[in-house]
C-alpha cells in the first residue's frame, strides 16, 4: 500500500515570516491527517525556520534543489548536506523550471539524485514533456530518456523509496492540466518502466505523483487513478486553506 504524498513547491514566494505563519496555521488544519504524507518546499532562506515551525507535526520539509558536491568553490550553490542539516528530509530535483531556466540536464540531475540518496534525503525526481514534444507524440520517449539518464546508478532498493513527479511542462503555471486519461497513461508507463528497469518491488513501492496546475477541484480525480500517488502543487499551495483542502481531498484516493 502506497501512502499518498502531497508536496507544496513554494518556488520564489513568501517572506520567512509569511512561511512560518503559514506552517503554524497549516499544521493545526492537518493535525489529524495520518494517511497522507505532506511535504512543503520553501526557498533555501527559510529551510531551517520552516523545519522548526513544522517540528513534531505531520509536515515534512523539502529543499527545492541541491548541488551534488559536498563542499567547494561553487558560489551560489547549496549542498545536499547543507539542506539536510537545515532540516529538510526531501529535495526536489529536475524540476522543469530548473531544466529550462538554469540548464539542469539529465546528467546533472542524475548527479544530484545520487548525492541526495547518499546523504539520506528522499529525492522528488521530476520528469515531463514540453507541449511540442507531446504534439510530436514524443511523450513516452522523453519520459524514458529522463528516467534512464536521471536515475542511472540508482539501485532497486533506492528506486523503491523515490518519489517521481510527472509534470507535463505545458501544464505548469498555465492553468491547464493533463486530462485524467493523459495523466493515467503517463503514470502507468512510468511505473512500468520502474518495474522493468529496477524490479517489481520498486515498481510497486515507488510513489509517482502528478504536478501541473493541481487544485482542490482536480486532485481527487487524479489520485483515484491507480498509478497516481499524490500531487506536486505549485501556485495552489500558497493559500493555506486551499492547500489543506487539497490534502483533505487526496485522502480518499489512498491505494
Amino acid at each position: 500500500m502506497r501512502i499518498p504524498l502531497i508536496a507544496a513547491n513554494w518556488k520564489m514566494f513568501k517572506t520567512v515570516h509569511e512561511r512560518i505563519a503559514f506552517i503554524k496555521e497549516f499544521r493545526t488544519l492537518v493535525k489529524d491527517v495520518a494517511d497522507v504524507e505532506i511535504v512543503i518546499a520553501p526557498p533555501f532562506t527559510a529551510l531551517h525556520a520552516a523545519a522548526e515551525a513544522a517540528r513534531a507535526s505531520t509536515v515534512a520539509i523539502a529543499a527545492q534543489d541541491a548541488f551534488w558536491e559536498k563542499e567547494g568553490a561553487f558560489t551560489g550553490q547549496v549542498s545536499v548536506g547543507m539542506v539536510k542539516e537545515a532540516g529538510a528530509e526531501y529535495v526536489i530535483l529536475g524540476h522543469s523550471e530548473r531544466r529550462r531556466l538554469f540548464g539542469d540536464s539529465d546528467e546533472t540531475v542524475n548527479r544530484k539524485v545520487i548525492a541526495a540518496l547518499n546523504a539520506g534525503l528522499t529525492p522528488i525526481f521530476c520528469i515531463g514533456e514540453t507541449l511540442e514534444e507531446r504534439e510530436n507524440s514524443a511523450t513516452l520517449e522523453v519520459l524514458d530518456r529522463q528516467i534512464r539518464k536521471g536515475l542511472d546508478g540508482v539501485t532497486g532498493d533506492q528506486a523503491a523509496g523515490l518519489v517521481i513527479a510527472y509534470e507535463p511542462v505545458w501544464a505548469i503555471g498555465t492553468g491547464r492540466n493533463a486530462s485524467p486519461q493523459q495523466a493515467g497513461e503517463a503514470h502507468a508507463h512510468i511505473r512500468g518502466r520502474v518495474r522493468q528497469w529496477f524490479g517489481g518491488a520498486a515498481g510497486d513501492q515507488c510513489r509517482i505523483i502528478y504536478g501541473g496546475s493541481v487544485k482542490p477541484d482536480n486532485i481527487h480525480e487524479l489520485v483515484t487513478l491507480p498509478d497516481v500517488d499524490g500531487g506536486l502543487v505549485g501556485g495552489a499551495s500558497l493559500d493555506v486553506r486551499g492547500f489543506s483542502e487539497i490534502v483533505a481531498r487526496s485522502r480518499q484516493g489512498a491505494v
